[in-house]
């Protein structure tokens, strides 16, 4: 339970319309800024935005809060509605969210977090990509309530004149503050001039929305500190920023994405969304409920001490693949895709009578498990069999050599006729 603290009064930033006025940080303000930061890495600055929320609250003008994804590929997956549903619950606050399609950054690429630029892409395939990133999208925001624009908009008049002018605005020594520049120019790996061009676009993009809170992930946190930067240069009151968390994928590893096949897409059907939510290993389902559930903190803790006291952790990633199915499709598809599940479960053969082995210190690596269980003689052997494809725990295909077990009872399975139930204690 958040503790609500006494009403205060909050002032803007000097220099901005309405610095004089002062506006009360009462407890709506405050329960408002808790819904905010549920689940989120980090928010910058808090009281900053604090100021913000009340004055939107005094005023009964809307915040302008902002999302930019640059359509690289053509489906929205799981991991980008972390930032989607945080979206959502702003536009529920009652402010204007825009949602921004970087048709015009897509061209530059966008670096962040590699070690190299990421290839620029054409127009076709760009055009291509954000016909379907809108509608996805809608999935999960209110269309009603929100503000689709393109960079294109302000970018492309900008011309070489403005860009130039953009430019003086921001540092060398600045840029290199970012960390995988950073590395790279200390490493010798090469820096085109082109990539210092996408943080100072992607923070133009704030100075032409007028935005008040940029969200993004915490990859991205460099790019939208210029953003900031930026509108105080134009004269602007300057955003806040809210980093959220970046959703590993479902081998438990890599961040989510579609070029490491380990996603999930909100458009896949109904049966493929449940099958890969139940893929994923006991200790990844927790990170999914934090990042992705819309149940409450105190629903997700109880769920957790049904787990520690007995509960089946299957059971528990039932709800979750339910809770999900439910929300992009039906709670019917949601049911039917339940029972195709069961079905196919129940039609793996699983033998009524095996050996049953206890194995002490959980979490247990899955090569470990596989071998004190004997259903492989070696931990090599173990790793050769997930590769082929063939283990199984609780009837999911394991993909993921790092798994570890949870306490708890599975019955796992190694080809087509070794079988096992082990209890994890």
């Amino acid at each position: 339970m958040t503790e609500t603290k006494p009403a205060s009064s909050a002032s803007l930033p000097s220099g901005t319309p309405g610095a004089a006025a002062t506006y009360p940080v009462t407890p709506e303000v405050e329960r408002d800024l808790a819904i905010v930061r549920r689940g989120c890495d980090e928010l910058l600055v808090e009281a900053e935005f604090a100021r913000k929320l009340a004055r939107s609250r005094a005023t009964g003008v809307p915040l302008r809060i902002k999302l930019g994804l640059d359509p690289t590929a053509p489906d929205i997956h799981l991991g980008h509605t972390v930032v989607l549903n945080k979206m959502r619950q702003l536009q529920e606050l009652g402010h204007t969210v825009i949602f921004l399609i970087g048709d015009f950054t897509s061209m530059i690429g966008d670096p962040s977090g590699r070690n190299a630029t990421r290839p620029p892409l054409t127009r076709e395939q760009i055009e291509a990509n954000a016909k379907t990133y809108y509608a996805q999208a809608s999935l999960v925001l209110d269309p009603a309530r929100t503000e689709v624009r393109y960079n294109s908009e302000w970018c492309d008049p900008l011309g070489a004149r403005g860009m130039i002018q953009l430019a003086s605005r921001y540092t060398v020594a600045r840029m290199l503050e970012r960390e995988d520049f950073t590395k790279r120019f200390k490493g010798g790996v090469p820096i085109s001039v082109h990539e210092f061009l996408y943080p100072l676009m992607q923070g133009y993009d704030s100075v032409a929305l007028k935005s008040d809170l940029e969200l993004g992930g915490t990859d991205q946190k460099f790019n939208l500190l210029v953003g900031r930067e930026l509108q105080k240069e134009y004269g602007q009151e300057p955003q806040c920023i809210l980093t959220m968390p970046l959703l590993e994928g479902t081998d438990g590893v890599e961040k989510m994405s579609k070029s490491k096949n380990n996603y999930i897409g909100i458009s896949e059907t109904p049966e493929s969304m449940f099958g890969k939510l139940m893929s994923i290993s006991d200790t990844l389902m927790w990170r999914y409920y934090e990042l992705l559930s819309f149940r409450s903190l105190e629903e997700i803790a109880g769920l957790r001490r049904e787990a520690e006291g007995g509960r089946n952790p299957r059971d528990i990633k039932v709800l979750l693949a339910q809770e999900i199915v439910t929300r992009f499709h039906s709670a019917a598809a949601a049911e039917q895709a339940l029972a195709g599940f069961e079905a196919r479960f129940k039609q793996k053969a699983i033998p009524d009578q095996m050996p049953e082995v206890s194995l002490a210190g959980a979490p247990l690596g899955i090569l470990q498990v596989l071998r004190e269980a004997g259903l492989c003689a070696s931990a090599s052997e173990a790793q050769r069999n997930i590769e082929q494809g063939g283990v199984r725990i609780d009837s999911a295909k394991v993909e993921d050599k790092g798994l570890k077990l949870e306490a708890g009872t599975y019955v796992v399975q190694v080809g087509k006729r070794k079988f096992a139930r082990v209890t994890v204690r």
